[in-house]
């Protein structure tokens, strides 16, 4: 995102404006290391000015903490979603579930010809097919290794035009699927940051799914498998357990949408990031790097810290929705 007067300000707060462009006394560049601002949801809304413009790039975001908007740029353009409308895809499996029509421990099969050969997941790496695995197994590869195989094994069980029935009826019009000639697959589509963070709100309210489905997803987005080169990184490991999130990379873009609980596990905050180069330095290198390192990655990090940070300060008193899970590894045996 070019930051100007008018995009500044759309992040929430004049405070955020004169935090990044400057007045007469203070520049982004003097702007102190430590942000003293006392509202939580403004002090991330600096934090993610400072952020987006060192890391260049075209930035639509929604983000939330307690409830209040901290920033809110470009949030009903509509962006191509990558791998966060994974989430869109599991939540239409999981509402078919909830009406009896499949189960988790129902099988799919694994052939051959479904095996997408990248580099992302695990099934083009165990070269153990054909074989079947459950549909919850399936889901669990989607939502944390992110692996492209398990969208066309969820596309077994709903197709493209059912699945965009399914996230449609339950209002969300831009976050669909992209049908291809095969009914049982589909690109992953586009969305709007507000439709990403809507869907997240609803889904920790209970109002999406069952109890048992939205604990399933939940549970899933916040284990220690799931991505943490973004938000996550510099959180520690109980930290980052609060932290279900779904991360979406291609070409250019750089994606993360996700929610940060409470302690008493109520939704702290919700995010909602979508960028698009081209970033910082060097775009060959900037193109093939969809690790840490990457500018819009390094911009996430930041911002992960402070919306922890700023959800441990706001504290907000509501419902509790999950309990925190405890790390328990393992050493084999």
């Amino acid at each position: 995102m070019k930051l100007n007067r008018r995009s500044a300000l759309s992040l929430g707060t004049v405070a955020t404006a004169t935090a990044v462009l400057g007045s007469a006394t203070t520049t982004a560049a003097a702007a102190p290391a430590t942000d003293t601002t006392a509202d939580p949801a403004r002090r991330v809304g600096r934090v993610y000015a400072r952020a987006v413009e060192a890391s260049g790039g075209t930035w639509s975001s929604l983000v939330t903490v307690g409830g209040t908007t901290a920033v809110e740029a470009g949030a009903d353009t509509v962006v191509e979603a990558y791998s966060v409308n994974k989430i869109a895809v599991a939540t239409a499996v999981l509402d078919k579930i909830d009406r009896g029509l499949l189960t988790l421990d129902q099988r799919v099969d694994v052939t051959a010809d479904i095996v997408i050969q990248d580099t992302d997941g695990i099934f083009a790496l165990d070269r153990a097919y054909p074989s079947s695995i459950t549909l919850g197994h399936a889901m669990a590869n989607l939502l944390t290794v992110s692996d492209n195989t398990a969208v066309r094994l969820c596309g077994l069980v709903c197709p493209a035009l059912e699945l965009n029935e399914i996230l449609r009826g339950k209002g969300f019009v831009h976050t669909q699927v992209v049908p291809v000639t095969n009914p049982n697959r589909f690109f992953l589509g586009q969305t709007t940051p507000r439709e990403t963070h809507t869907l997240l709100t609803r889904l920790v309210a209970g109002e999406l799914l069952s109890p048992t489905s939205t604990d399933y997803l939940l549970n899933v987005l916040r284990s220690t498998s799931a991505f943490v080169d973004g938000v996550r990184l510099k959180l520690t490991t109980p930290e980052r357990l609060r932290v279900a999130t779904k991360a979406g990379w291609f070409n250019a873009g750089r994606n993360e949408a996700g929610v940060v609980f409470t302690a008493d596990g109520a939704a702290g905050a919700v995010y909602s990031l979508f960028a698009a180069g081209p970033f910082t330095g060097d775009a060959t290198v900037n193109d093939t790097d969809f690790g840490a390192t990457h500018p819009a990655l390094q911009a996430r990090q930041k911002l992960g810290r402070a919306l922890f940070d700023a959800v441990e300060a706001a504290a907000p008193a509501a419902k509790r929705v999950q309990a925190t899970p405890k790390y328990r590894p393992s050493n084999g045996g």
